[in-house]
Order: structure tokens, then sequence, then C-alpha cells
């Protein structure tokens, strides 16, 4: 096909484009969906705030949230109210162009309940429908309020709560019904999604994403699912598979897109002794919105072995591919591949890394499927595999310009060590069953290393960056680097403009086409959460939570990040003059009784912290102020120490018990390792500037040469 009609069908498809986007607003002001439309883009129609105004962008208002939990919410604006949501479930409704608060709901989620949730007690947002609100909750009800009042319409429980389940995802609208998905892979339950009548809360129909030991009649798909499967224990532990967050529905085909989660455990020897595809995790999932048959499924990562999930964010389009308009769903999943697939179908038109790999060196169009390095197999020998867990992208949204035809990913650069449980045994409740021996720290020097040595060694392994991605042609058209890993979605504009918070506590605009940053407000505290942008009388508002945590918040801090302030709604527009109070800097407290155990015993305790504490309070018990640094512990914390390890004493304030995994012993050990890094802490708090400096200089320069040779 020559230049000239490929032009012309360019611009046929944006001309499609807008028509089917336009049809699917609730309102061209607001921002009425999770994604702001149904192909969830996440493209403000609006205009008013572009590349010659934005400089005379200002805070306008900003609201607490009465939280320093991590805040990951899209907000939804309808007729001048925003309704969003905060940690632990709660709701807010606020004036949009005031931010006067009109109400909030607390469904007074049971802080213990938090044990079961991986990622931080996060919440990503409610769904609309006329005067009907819906929130899914951390411990699993889907409940309707009254969108002018908060009153409860109904509520009902999605999950068995007898099992460590949590729901953290937004709920999608598909008609009259209301879908909802779940989390806890990482504990050992089994991946599905309800669809719930709007109107009374009913359950119309639930998919199920793994087999189990008999299957659904209402499933006939889970028959031919199960013989991609080995063995019988993933029966007993759920086998995984949660859709904890992406779900995208279009209309016309009446087709629900829904992204699925890791297997449980993610150690596929472990999982599915023998081999098996195990479907259908880590796969991008078709089913009929109206009943919940499946249609059709593509699975990114094959025996997934590395926590890749198919959870990230999915964005419907209609692209010109090989000469004629293809309606397509793209997603650049944990895995590091960036896809491109007819929605219609399910058929692969492209795949392309965006971001160094090492698990897989390509995806063969012909059959679908990563071929796998000899660097993937970690089953007799540690690896070390990039991405890491924590994936290349993770939840936080992209957004497609239609304008200029590029996806914009969050996108990060991450390694992790990988190593094979040999005496795996599944621990029931809300304990991590991943299949990989975390206590592994005898022969591991970065294990052992001081997380003050780490942190300038992790700047170059473990780092993010805004990608302008061309789906055409499976290349980046410009990159922004950042100094964090881990940092906000992404909203883009029609007015060519793309925005996105950072970690570093920064809001910047960037020009859609070249990347060149074009506006910056600093509001003093990290952000992962995506911006959206929305009109009152006449006037256009940008909005973004501002709240540091989610999974990589918890587990690893890095000293560029700002976080431990008060979450805040932050709302923008052009001649804005508000400003914010400051952050206080936090301030650490380290006087720990003396250091007196052995060696070994520091280094049995690093192993049951990694285990079974890491995920909450930090890599080398470094915490970034939304859990207790335990650096920081009291003298007479120290005193009841087993009482609030072992007994659960703080359950009521969210640190349970675990007298079920750990003996007295190993609880003592524990301490020990957290007195050993607070007396490191203190000495190296009395080094000089100067040589600290010298030293992470050094440490830095190895990271970068680390990053070379991996």
């Amino acid at each position: 096909m020559g230049y000239r009609q490929n032009k012309w069908l360019a611009s046929i498809i944006k001309l499609m484009q807008g028509a089917l986007l336009t049809v699917s607003l609730l309102g061209y002001a607001d921002w009425p969906l999770h994604g702001h439309d149904t192909f969830e883009q996440r493209q403000s129609p609006l205009t008013q705030i572009n590349s010659e105004t934005v400089k005379n962008l200002g805070l306008v208002w900003s609201m607490e949230t009465g939280t320093r939990r991590g805040l990951e919410a899209s907000p939804i604006v309808i007729d001048g109210m925003m309704y969003t949501t905060g940690s632990w479930s709660k709701v807010f409704a606020v004036d949009a162009a005031s931010g006067r608060l009109r109400w909030q709901f607390d469904p007074e989620v049971p802080k213990a309940w938090g044990a079961n949730a991986c990622c931080d007690v996060v919440n990503r947002g409610v769904a609309v429908r006329e005067d009907k609100l819906f929130v899914g909750t951390l411990d699993g009800r889907l409940i309707a309020l009254n969108r002018h009042t908060g009153e409860v319409l109904w509520s009902v429980l999605t999950i068995d709560q007898t099992k460590p389940y949590t729901i953290t995802g937004a709920p999608r609208l598909v008609g009259q019904q209301v879908v909802i998905g779940n989390g806890g892979a990482e504990y050992g339950v089994r991946g599905y999604i309800s669809a719930y009548d709007v109107d009374t809360g009913s359950l119309n129909w639930r998919f199920y994403t793994v087999p189990a030991a008999t299957q659904s009649v209402a499933q006939p798909e889970l028959h031919w699912a199960k013989t991609t499967w080995r063995g019988t224990d993933f029966e007993r532990v759920g086998g995984g598979g949660t859709v904890w967050d992406s779900m995208v529905y279009d209309p016309e085909l009446d087709l629900l897109y829904i992204g699925v989660g890791n297997g449980s455990p993610w150690n596929r020897e472990i999982r599915s002794p023998g081999g098996g595809d195990n479907l259908f995790l880590s796969s991008i999932v078709a089913i009929e919105g109206t009943t919940g048959r499946y249609r059709w499924h593509y699975q990114t990562t094959p025996a997934d072995n590395w926590d890749y999930t198919a959870t990230q964010h999915m964005i419907l389009a209609e692209l010109p591919i090989g000469g004629e308009v293809r309606r397509v769903i793209m997603q650049a999943p944990k895995n590091g591949f960036f896809y491109v697939l007819d929605r219609v179908t399910g058929e692969l038109l492209s795949a392309s890394p965006y971001v160094p790999i090492n698990w897989a060196s390509h995806v063969d169009l012909a059959t679908g499927r990563p071929v796998e390095t000899e660097v993937a197999d970690y089953r007799d020998q540690e690896q070390i595999i990039r991405p890491a867990p924590f994936g290349a992208h993770n939840w936080q949204p992209m957004a497609f310009n239609q304008g200029s035809g590029l996806v914009y990913i969050p996108a990060m650069r991450n390694l992790s060590v990988y190593n094979h449980a040999e005496a795996y045994q599944h621990q029931p409740g809300p304990h991590w069953n991943t299949g990989q021996n975390d206590r592994a720290v005898e022969d591991n020097p970065l294990a052992q290393l001081d997380p003050n040595y780490l942190a300038p060694v992790l700047k170059h392994l473990m780092r993010g960056e805004l990608i302008a991605w061309d789906p055409l042609k499976g290349e980046a058209a410009w990159t922004v680097p950042h100094a964090t890993m881990w940092n906000g979605g992404v909203l883009t504009t029609a007015s060519g403009l793309v925005f996105q918070g950072t970690g570093t506590g920064w809001l910047q605009a960037y020009d859609a086409q070249t990347g060149e940053v074009r506006w910056s407000f600093d509001t003093g505290q990290g952000m992962i959460a995506p911006p959206i942008s929305y009109e009152v009388a006449g006037e256009q508002y940008l909005s973004v939570m501002a709240g540091w945590g989610g999974a990589v918040g918890l587990v690893l801090a890095q000293p560029e990040v700002r976080s431990g302030g008060p979450g805040r709604i932050l709302t923008f527009k052009l001649g804005g003059e508000a400003s914010l109070p400051d952050i206080p800097e936090p301030v650490l407290v380290i006087d720990p009784p003396p250091d007196t155990a052995s060696d070994e015993a520091v280094l049995a305790g690093l192993g049951h912290y990694n285990q079974h504490c890491l995920r909450c309070h930090g890599v080398g018990a470094v915490s970034q102020g939304l859990v207790p640094d335990l650096r920081g512990m009291s003298q007479a914390t120290h005193e009841i120490f087993d009482a609030i390890v072992l007994e659960g004493v703080l359950a009521p304030a969210g640190m349970i018990g675990f007298k079920s995994v750990l003996s007295k012993q190993e609880s003592e050990e524990i301490r020990s390792y957290l007195v050993r890094v607070a007396h490191d802490q203190k000495a190296l708090d009395a080094e000089s500037s100067l040589w600290r400096r010298v030293r992470n200089w050094w440490f830095e320069r190895f990271g970068w040469l680390a990053e070379q040779l991996i």
C-alpha cells in the first residue's frame, strides 16, 4: 500500500475512533469511566490545557485522604462531582471544582485483613452507573452506594473469606452488570471474576480462570484447560490466576477482555510438576459480556515461572495493519513484551520487547510463544533474571494518543534472583507461597548487603522510565528516564500532552511527540496513581491522587523517593495559585538494645525476615513511612516482641501473629537481626558525609557495571 493510501487509511481510523469514543462517553467534559472511555485509552478530549497554556497550570485545591498508605485510584468525574477511593477501600465524593468534601464512606475493613494484601491496602477506584456507585473492598465485598448521598443500596460478599482473597481493582460496567475480580495468588487461591446485576446485586455469572478437581458445566473450556496442568497439588492450593486489575469491554462485540495473573506458587516445577502451559495463567481471555462464556485466549507467558502476570492495563484501538483496519487490543504485561492482538479473534499481530529482558529471546509469531533462554530455568541453579517479579510494567495505566499514534508506558528496568525451593511446603493463610527459597541468604552477598550500600547499586539495576511506544513499528519513539523505579500511571490529551507523576514527587507534562518537558510541579510526595482531566463550568482541570505505596513502595526503599506524607487529592487548572503545606522530613530515632547475638543467629534471622516480614517492612528493614521502621523499635517494643510477632497482640492495627509458621527461637532470631541492622545504621549515621559520598559513588559504579554485564 502506498504512502497516500496509508495516510488516508490512518485519517479514516482517527475519525472512526473519535466517533466510537464520543458515543461511549457519558459526557464530553467528564471522566466517566476508569480509563475515561470504553476503550480505556486514557486520552482526554479537552484542549484548554495545551502546549502553549500548560505553563500557566497551577494548583487550585487539595484534600487530604486521612492516610499515609498507597493511593492508586483513577477518580471518576460526572456532572461536577468527583468520586474516588483511598486506602482501606474508603470512598470520597468531592466537589470537582472546589474540592469540598460532600460525603465519605468507610466500609470498615478489619485491619487484620491487610495481611492478605500482597501489595498494600490500596484501591484503584469506583464505577458509576446513573445514581449508583460501585466499590470493591479489600475484604472481598462489592458494595453499591447512592452516589449522591453515600447510602448503602446493596452489598454482596464475592469471595470465600476463609481464604486469603482481596479486592484492590476497580469494578467495570458491562451492560446492566458490574464485574469484579480479586487477588491473592501469592498466598494460594483460585482466580475468577463475577458479574452482578447493577440494581439488585444478584450474581449473573462467574468465570473461573483455572481448573479445579471437578469442572463447572457452565465452563466446558476448563476441561481442556486442565489437560495443560500436571499433578493435583494446584487443586488443593488454588492454582492462582487471579484477575486483580485490568479489564476492558467492547460493547459492539459484547466481549469483555480480562487480564489473568500468575500461578500459585510462582515456581512451575512445584505448581505443575512435569510441565504444561497451565491455562489460563498469564493470559488475555475474551469472554462474552452478557453470558460470561469463553470466546478466545492468548497466553503471554505459557507455564509462567516468574510472576509475569497479564493483569496489566489493556487498551482497545483501531490500527492500520497490513493494508486494512484491524480492531486490536494492546498490552505491555510484566514479561517485557508489547503485544498487539486482533481483539475479534485473538490472533497475535506483533510482539516486541519494550525494555531489556533476558528470560526470552523473542516471541515466535508463527506459534505465538516466547522462546525461553537458558537463563530462564532456575531449577538446578540460582539465576539472575530480568525483569523481576515487579515486572517491566505493573498495574500503573498506560495511555494511547490518537493524534501521535503512540502508547505511553510507565515502564521499569529491573532484575531479580530466582531460585528453586527444594523442600517446599505450602503454608495456608496469609503467607506467601512462591516456591522460591526466600531464606537462601548464606551464599548470597547481595541478600546480606546493608541497604545503605545496596541503594546506590540498585540505582542502575532498578529504575523507571516513560516510554512512548509506536505499536506499528514495534519500537520506542522516545524515552524519559526516571530517578525511581516505581512511578505513576499516565494521562494523555487531545492537545498533545502526556502527564505523569513520579516517585520523586514531581508531576510533569511532556510533549506527546517529542517527550520534551513542558511543565513541572513539585507535590512533595511520591505518586503512583494516574492523572485524569475533566471540565467544570467551562474550565479544564487536572487531578491526581498523591500517596506513596503499593508493592514497591512497601518493599524497596530508594533514597530518591519522597514518602511518608499525608495522602492527598491534588487538582490543578490554568491560573491556579493555591499552595501546599510543607511535608516535614521524617525523623527516625534509633536506640537499640545491645547487640549480643551470634552472626549465625543474625543470618538465620535475616532468612526468616525475608520470608515473612520483608513484603511489608522492606528490604533491610528500611521503611518508607507506610509502616513502622523496625530499626527504630523502642525498648518497650523489644520487650514484647514475641507477643507482637507470635501472638498478634497488634492484629487490630494490622499486624497479625505468626506463631503458626514461626517458633519462639525463630522470632528471637528475627529480633536479633533487627538489632544488628539498627546498630549498623547508627554506625553509618556517624560516618563523615564525604566518606559516605565516596562509598556511594563506588557502589553506583558497580551497579552500572553489573547492568552492562547482565
